[in-house]
Formats: C-alpha cells, structure tokens, sequence
C-alpha cells in the first residue's frame, strides 16, 4: 500500500498559482480607512449563520494498523483495524494556518470491519476507542507501534499505526436520522489505497447509537458499557438505538452503527426550507468551506501529505519512519 516518491513533486505542482508582479503589488495603492471599514462591513454582512442542522464539524483523519508482524500493507487483509480520528472545532471557528490547537473533544472511533460504508447495503458496527485523548496518549496509545513476548511464538510486533488520508466533516441531522458526511482532502491524488477503504472524494453514512441496556449478539458486545450519563440513558427509553448526537460519541465503549449512503451526501447535507427562508447557510455551503480552509491550511505544513498529517497531530512523522511513503 505504498506510492511512488513522486507524489509530493506532483501535489507541489499542482498547488502552484499565479502570482502578481512583485512590482505591480508593490505599486498598489493602499485603500484609504474608511474603505478598509468599508471592506470588511461588507465582508461582514456577507457571512451567513450556519444552520441549526449542522450539529457538529471538523476535521476527519483515516488511519490503519498492520496485522502482527504486517509492516508492508499491499491489501485490505493485511490490516487489522481501520480507525477514524474526529477533531470537532468550534461552530463558528476557521481554520487558520499550521497545526490545529489541542481539542479536549477528539474521539478515535475503531472499525473492525476495516472499510467504510459506501451503501446501504453496508451495516457496520463502530465504537469509541478513546475520547479526548492528549498528544502524549495518541502518540503512545495509538500511533505507535509495540513489541511483545508471546510463549508460542516468541517476540511479535504490532506495527504503527498509517494515515491514509484526511478531511472535512460535518454530522447533520434530518430530525429522524443522524449523518456523518465527509469531503477528503488529502491525499489530493488517491489511488486503490483509498478506493479499497471506501474513502471516497466525499461520502456520508447514517449514524445511529446503540442503547447499552439492550443486548446484541454475543460476537458484537464490548467487554465494558459506556458510562453514558441518566440524560442521554432516558433518551433511548426502550428503544435499541438513536439518531447519533456528538455528545455519544464523548464516552468510551460508546458503539455507532454506520449505514452506507449510494447517493452520496446529498442527502446528509439536504436544507431545511426554514432555513433557508432565514438566509442561514446550507449545510453543503459550511462542508464546502471547511474544505477549502483545509486545504489552504495543510499545504502550509511542512513534508509531503503523510508528514503534514503528522505535524497537524504534532506528532514527529520520522517517528514512523514507514509513514513516510504512505501516499
């Protein structure tokens, strides 16, 4: 599951743009006060509030884990476990320049079943591994890899753990169904990596919570519950599960259905009328925008697309010296 080396040169092409002369900007005039005022009063009235829909947005990171002693990933059968990274940011937040600040909210969701969701056809079981980790405990606890002693068969390896890619998300809500609708932006030139995840250029899944006080089948119960508060318990009453609401996805051992959309996200980022009506922006319009600001923001962080994954985690990419080639 490795690129060639020629995937940067090739993102740095593609990022390149036009410049002015340096002369010509040199030469502009500055605008006077009262039109810079001008400016940005207009700019202002230009920004549209976002939709009461729009439950929750950020920033969207797909890695895998290796099989023990699986260092080369060339097929699905080679991982173990695919895992999502959700980094929520504030509703009314923009993506500035350089890493993200720390989020006391991010969640790392595992898939067993290794690929997202890409129709309805596609029911797969997710649950929250951790929520709200540090640095330290993502780096320790997850990216990197471990040895281990086994009486059979001596000392084994778990590798560490690849990003396979990066984007926006924003989790919406219908009123009777939670979305979780996505756009990548890195990398910007995928290949049969990302297309054998199910990592699609954008791509939404219904998201429902299982209520814990309900059993499943025995082959899909964690060994401990989440520690759900009364409020969220009384929601479910005697249902078996809900509309996913960001707040479930704060407790560990929480478990998520994802239910694959054909349509793609139009249907996750569909506009209520009264919405509109109040000149609020549309769901697409924020997804849209998020994304933009992204890729802005990555293409400012040093390395290729796998170093820049791991700088906006302030993690040390030369940590994981196998990352390097990963797109």
């Amino acid at each position: 599951m490795t690129d060639s080396s020629s995937t940067a040169a090739a993102t740095g092409e593609k990022h390149q743009t036009n410049h002015q002369d340096p002369d010509a900007k040199r030469h502009k005039p500055e605008p006077q006060a009262d039109e810079k005022d001008t400016d940005t009063n207009d700019n202002n009235a230009n920004i549209k509030e976002e939709p009461s829909n729009v439950l929750e947005k950020g920033i969207f990171y797909l890695f895998v884990r290796g099989r023990v002693d699986t260092e080369e990933l060339e097929k699905v059968d080679d991982i173990a476990r695919t895992f999502i990274l959700l980094r929520p940011i504030g509703k009314d937040a923009k993506l500035g320049e350089g890493p993200l600040e720390n989020s006391g909210t991010t969640r790392l969701l595992a898939l067993p079943k290794k690929i997202l969701p890409v129709s309805g056809r596609d029911r797969f079981m997710a649950f929250v591994e951790k929520s709200g980790p540090s640095y330290d405990e993502l780096k320790t606890g997850f990216l990197d890899s471990e040895e281990y002693e086994t009486r059979t068969a001596g000392k084994r390896h778990t590798p560490a753990a690849t990003p396979v890619g990066e984007g926006v998300y924003a989790i919406t809500t219908t009123g009777r169904e939670s979305h979780l609708a996505y756009i990548r932006t890195l990398p910007e030139d995928p290949d049969s990596v990302q297309s054998e995840l199910g990592f699609k250029d954008q791509g939404s899944f219904v998201l429902s919570t299982k209520n814990p006080k309900q059993d499943g089948p025995a082959r899909a119960q964690l060994p401990e519950k989440p520690d759900f508060p009364d409020d969220i318990l009384d929601e479910f009453r005697t249902l078996r599960w809900l509309p996913t609401k960001p707040e479930h996805l704060n407790y560990v051992n929480a478990q998520v259905l994802l239910i694959g959309e054909s349509s793609g996200i139009d249907k996750a980022v569909e506009p209520e009328k009264k919405e509109q009506e109040k000149g609020k922006a549309e769901p697409i319009e924020v997804l849209t925008s998020l994304e933009e600001e992204d890729l802005g923001r990555m293409r400012q962080l040093p390395g290729g697309e796998s170093d820049s994954i791991f700088a906006d985690l302030r993690a040390r990419a030369k940590d994981y010296p196998k990352l390097q080639t990963t797109f």
